[in-house]
């Protein structure tokens, strides 16, 4: 490295800007090293002279750099200036780590926040990154002379890129470049996410580095820490997985005796398909259970008019007909993923359409939500100041190195208030003179008991049979309700909800792979993904669960506060799931939970999963005007036309309790069109919130003028990364068996050494 130039157009040069940059950058001797002998510290004392920063680590230091660089605002906005110009400045060279050639990214020094994948190289970033922290500090690391030699020689890392000009004096380096840049307004804030922010297609690595997980994918801790592991991610995952039984089967108008056998049906489904995901789907630590996504259509088709004055074996026809419309909806899933088709869908779904979609799942349920938990405003409002006192206001406390409170907020404040409720039950809180609450509302006769009949259901601990009926062994089994019904009302209905699922997983998928430090999956490994999502579903419409599998996004939020990603985890979280549903008195007990105290922890974890939906929002630039008109119009619409199509309510509104008309627009809505499954199936679709924001911010999105950067594009793996190294996407790669046997699919990314998109 030579500190000046020898040709005398650049001592022409240096002249005519010597004043000009000498204003700005301190004058620097250049470096003449000893012969046959090069002295690190020298070279780390010439390094930071000159404002040289490795990027060899995948940081910079931005507060050390511009502390050292630039005195005063002056000296920032003369240099600024000379940056615009792109006055003498070297174009930056960069060596791709994976296909191992020189990439051109242009005169402007930018800051790589590549980082590196796999678990020794997550490692010795992390080392090395915690020695950077060190020197902040004042702290001397102990291998200086090696990273030393590694900067100051440039020879530590393919990706270093170092620009000056002829006379020797370094230019401002990356972060400060990339501060600046921000100032203007042409640089983005999540450049992290987004790549390059020239609008250049960035490469697979453009993402911040999460935190460090505390159990990473491939580890194996040992067989009691992937016990606790495993049942703390089933049990923060609580509220998802046992509570939708609790709304769905006493509408329907089954027994205490159904719903703990539905809970423990879901309770196997989501075990078999956690399993499944976990060999066969994208292999990441997702646990697969009951969606909400199928919680609202589910509700339409319970509500129809057919079924609303209909007693004699009323739970099981309803679950017949559920069942054929999620194994129809399944089936079309299935056929998405494995022909390949969602490959090329993928260039289609892009955050601004997953964010408001997702969010709408969680307000779909808002004229459920608290008037259902109203009806026991004294069990009701402690659990949802409780839950929400944890995950806010404890989230911080640690005990025993474990922050409890954030983990364990929905199971810790459920059975808090549940034993609140049951010393209210105890104590006469819920007695009434002459009133028996284990007789049925219709069979009361006296008007006093009839209007504290609903109270003394929803509030009291004891009303359920469940514990006494319920069997201690008892294994859920097939069309353990009968066969299947298929009607094409609800099979359309189900195919376009299978699509908001479908999107739903999308972004799950891109979201875990950031948060693990994982590259993103390729296209084919998404459409494996969903083809075996069809599959699950089309398992839980053959068992009975009331509702279809997808992938849980509130599970995104389980790993960011466990810090816990491993596989093994989540495979023996799902072996005692499946132990569980065989013990009929655990589906029994968690039927006996009151709804109203369900109904307030169902708030909480809807709310969740509009927050969830929301924070999609971060891979795009949230300030562009295109992207806030078209979430907003997409949440507005997707609120307010389901909200006119509900407006035609029944004929006699004392048919169904208030919270349950919004959910009745299928048989009474305003498309009148001559075919009865026509108009009960596009009604219907109308009356979801899901889907209507899904349409709208689709099409938006899809039609309005954007750049991928603006758009907040997806990164998946490309083809040439896969081709050059095949195991940079081994975490996704099935077992060796599994991949020979769909070799031939190349569209699934079982193939990795031969994938096409």
């Amino acid at each position: 490295m030579e500190g000046g130039s020898s040709s005398e157009t650049g001592e022409k040069v240096d002249k005519q800007k010597g004043l000009k940059l000498g204003s700005v950058l301190p004058n620097i001797e250049p470096f003449m090293p000893r012969k046959n002998f090069y002295d690190p510290r020298e070279l780390r004392s010439w390094a930071k002279k000159t404002g040289f920063v490795s990027t060899f680590s995948g940081e910079t230091d931005r507060g050390s750099v511009s502390g050292r660089n630039v005195e005063n605002e002056s000296e920032k906005l003369d240099l600024e200036k000379v940056i615009e110009k792109k006055e003498s400045l070297s174009p930056k060279i960069e060596i791709d780590p994976i296909l191992g050639r020189t990439r051109n990214r242009g005169v402007e020094i930018e800051q790589d926040l590549r980082v590196g994948n796999g678990r020794k190289r997550n490692e010795r970033d992390g080392e090395i990154r915690d020695e950077n922290q060190r020197n902040r500090a004042g702290l001397e690391p102990k291998n200086e002379e090696r990273r030393d030699g590694l900067n100051g020689a440039g020879n530590g890392n393919a990706n270093v890129a170092v620009a000056g000009n002829g006379n020797g004096n370094g230019v401002q380096p990356a972060a400060q470049v990339t501060e600046l840049k921000k100032e203007d307004g042409e640089g983005d804030g999540e450049m992290g996410f987004l790549g390059n922010p020239d609008g250049e297609d960035p490469s697979y690595g453009g993402w911040h580095r999460s935190p460090k997980m505390k159990c990473g994918l491939r580890e194996n801790p040992g067989f009691v820490p992937l016990i606790y592991y495993g049942l703390q991610h089933f049990l923060s995952l609580a509220g998802s997985l046992i509570f939708i039984p609790l709304i769905i089967v006493p509408i329907m108008g089954g027994s205490d005796k159904d719903t703990a056998t539905v809970i423990s049906t879901m309770l196997l489904v989501s075990g078999i398909t956690t399993i499944l995901n976990s060999f066969l789907g994208t292999r990441l630590p997702l646990v697969q259970g009951s969606s909400f996504v199928y919680l609202a259509p589910a509700l339409a088709i319970m509500n129809s008019r057919e079924y609303r004055n209909l007693t004699e074996h009323r739970f099981r026809h309803i679950m017949r007909e559920i069942q054929g419309a999620i194994i129809v909806g399944s089936i079309c899933q299935s056929i998405l993923g494995f022909s390949g088709l969602m490959s090329y869908l993928l260039r289609l779904i892009n955050p601004v359409v997953v964010a408001p979609t997702v969010a709408a799942v969680g307000l779909a349920f808002f004229s459920y939500g608290f008037p259902q938990a109203g009806s026991c405003v004294e069990i009701s409002l402690p659990q949802i100041v409780l839950v929400l006192i944890f995950t806010l206001y404890l989230r911080g406390i640690s005990i025993f190195g474990h922050k409890v409170f954030r983990i364990y907020a929905v199971p810790l404040s459920a059975i808090i208030i549940w034993a609140y409720a049951f010393f209210l039950t105890a104590g006469g809180a819920y007695n009434f003179k002459g009133c028996d609450p284990d007789i049925p509302s219709s069979n009361i006769l006296i008007d006093a008991c009839r209007k504290h009949a609903y109270t003394m259901k929803h509030c009291r601990t004891d009303v359920s049979n469940a514990m006494r009926t319920a069997a201690w062994v008892r294994i859920p089994y097939p069309l353990q309700w009968g066969i299947p019904i298929f009607r094409m009302r609800t099979s359309i209905i189900m195919v376009f909800v299978s699509l908001v699922a479908s999107v739903d997983s999308v972004g799950t998928y891109h979201s875990a792979s950031v948060v693990i430090n994982l590259k993103p999956p390729t296209p084919g490994i998404v459409s494996r993904a969903i083809g075996l999502e069809g599959f699950c579903s089309l398992l839980a419409g053959l068992w009975g669960s009331g509702t279809g599998s997808t992938t849980l996004t509130e599970n995104l939020h389980t790993i960011s506060v466990t810090k816990v990603a491993n596989r093994r985890a989540v495979v023996f979280g799902a072996l005692f799931m499946i132990f569980f549903s065989f013990i009929g008195k655990v589906g029994a007990i968690l039927a006996s939970i009151p709804l109203a105290l369900a109904a307030a922890i169902l708030c909480f974890t809807w709310a969740l999963i509009v927050a969830l939906g929301l924070s999609t929002l971060q891979y795009t630039q949230t300030a562009s005007f295109r992207n806030i008109m078209i979430v907003g119009a997409s949440l507005f619409l997707g609120l307010s036309i389901p909200a006119y199509v509900q407006q035609y309510q029944p004929e006699s509104s004392l048919i169904l309790p208030s919270y349950l008309i919004p959910y009745s627009a299928a048989s009474d809505g305003p498309v009148h069109t001559g075919s009865a499954d026509f108009d009960f199936a596009f009604n219907a679709l109308l009356s979801l919130n899901m889907v209507v924001t899904l349409v709208v911010a689709f099409v938006l999105d899809n039609t309005v003028p954007g750049s991928r950067q603006e758009r907040g594009v997806y990164l998946w793996s490309r083809t040439d990364d896969i081709m050059t190294d095949p195991s940079s996407l081994s975490d996704y790669t099935p077992p060796s068996k599994v991949a020979r046997f769909f070799r031939w699919a190349k569209c699934l990314g079982c193939s990795l050494h031969r994938w096409e998109p």
